[in-house]
């Protein structure tokens, strides 16, 4: 038994175990989606265009065995399926699939693809009234842009969250992970689980809808209340966010530590660490607010303190002190780090496997096994092909 077998046979034991997902999506953000809920048990069928497969593939360098790093990051422990959506013969053998065993479809084709072919909401849920079908859009179900295609970073553009991210007059800056993609995924399977639970309880599935506009005005939640509330428009903070003081990166000898003072009673914890617990009876920095309202002086008399020692020395003293604090890590020493090691989040399907991030859940203190790897292209026709033809049978 192959090693993608074995992590299927675990799959009995997972929360999602039995519920029959078909993924007709593309680059990230419906790919998110279905690998979480692969990752919980649901067997996850993607669909691909036949001989190319989804873009994501050919996002490299880098690769693992001649596939893109990213495609096999969102898409481990699924099927792929081939299948043209312009041949009428293959979507129908599609339909009828959904129509009698689909629990979930998930899509994030361009605008009028899935309706083209006849894979929208609409009709699927006519064929099979217990499927739940979630679309994901670029702008959005309505409005003047709705029919424009989007990606991760347009969005990040379009939202403003470019706008309060980076510092002050420097070039834009994109967050660094695809965050409006995989929360738009999250929000899928959240929707979809919710309509699922419904689906319990009346046996009638439903239409899920959200987009990765939506996604992105949603982490941008408190900068729209603050616009709202003073008619300013928010500015970025560099490290630092706006309202609390001292809540940023501050350069040591050796390297940056993010200190995180949130509070006046902290504040004073970390200004005896610094050495300076005249600090709090200054006017000026007594209250969060004030300290807000003057950082430019308390970071003047501040960075030249951290600045003379290494970070880790501030790090031991203010962790002693009782204030929150982090070193700013490379990559590879937050994978070799003893509490990364703890949590046992890096994990592989197998001994030739590459180690990805698993599932950040537990269920009664238990992760979820390792996925088994990202499918080859068309891995699942065959078995497709027999499994539709034994039905008229």
């Amino acid at each position: 038994m192959s090693s993608r077998e074995k992590s299927r046979t675990q799959d009995a034991s997972l929360p999602l175990s039995g519920i029959q997902v078909l993924e007709i999506g593309t680059s990230v953000a419906a790919p998110y989606a279905g690998w979480v809920l692969a990752a919980l048990g649901a067997s996850v069928t993607k669909v691909e265009r036949p001989r190319r497969g989804d873009d994501i593939r050919y996002w490299g360098p880098p690769f693992w065995r001649g596939t893109s790093t990213m495609f096999h990051t969102f898409n481990r422990g699924k099927h792929s399926l081939e299948v043209d959506l312009k041949n009428a013969g293959e979507v129908q053998q599609l339909r009828g699939w959904i129509a009698r065993k689909a629990d979930v479809v998930l899509q994030n084709l361009r605008p009028g693809v899935v309706e083209r072919a006849g894979l929208d909401a609409a009709q699927l849920c006519q064929l099979n009234p217990r499927l739940v079908y979630c679309n994901v859009r670029a702008y959005g179900a309505t409005g003047p842009l709705r029919d424009q295609p989007g990606y991760d970073p347009l969005m990040q553009a379009f939202a403003g969250l470019m706008s309060v991210t980076g510092e002050v007059g420097q070039r834009p800056v994109r967050v660094g992970t695809s965050i409006i993609d995989k929360g738009t995924g999250l929000w899928c399977v959240i929707g979809i689980l919710t309509l699922l639970e419904q689906r319990h309880r009346t046996g009638q599935g439903g239409v899920v809808d959200t987009a990765l506009l939506e996604t992105a005005l949603a982490w941008m939640g408190f900068h729209v209340t603050d616009l709202q509330a003073t008619g300013k428009v928010p500015a970025a903070e560099g490290s630092g966010v706006r309202g609390i003081a001292p809540y940023q990166a501050y350069r040591c000898s050796d390297g940056y530590l993010v200190v995180a003072a949130a509070n006046d009673r902290l504040f004073a914890a970390l200004a005896g660490a610094l050495g300076h617990s005249e600090w709090p009876g200054d006017p000026r920095f007594a209250t969060n607010p004030d300290r807000y309202l003057n950082l430019d002086a308390l970071n003047a008399i501040m960075e030249p303190v951290f600045l003379a020692e290494p970070r880790s020395l501030w790090q031991q003293r203010l962790s002693a002190a009782g204030v929150p604090c982090a070193p700013l890590q490379t990559l590879d020493e937050v994978i070799d780090h003893p509490q990364v090691e703890a949590l046992g989040l890096i994990e592989k399907s197998d001994d030739d496997d590459i180690p990805m991030v698993g599932v950040p859940l537990r269920f009664n203190d238990r992760r979820p096994p390792p996925a088994p790897g990202a499918p080859e292209l068309g891995d699942y026709n065959a078995v497709f092909k027999r499994s539709s033809e034994e039905e008229y049978e």
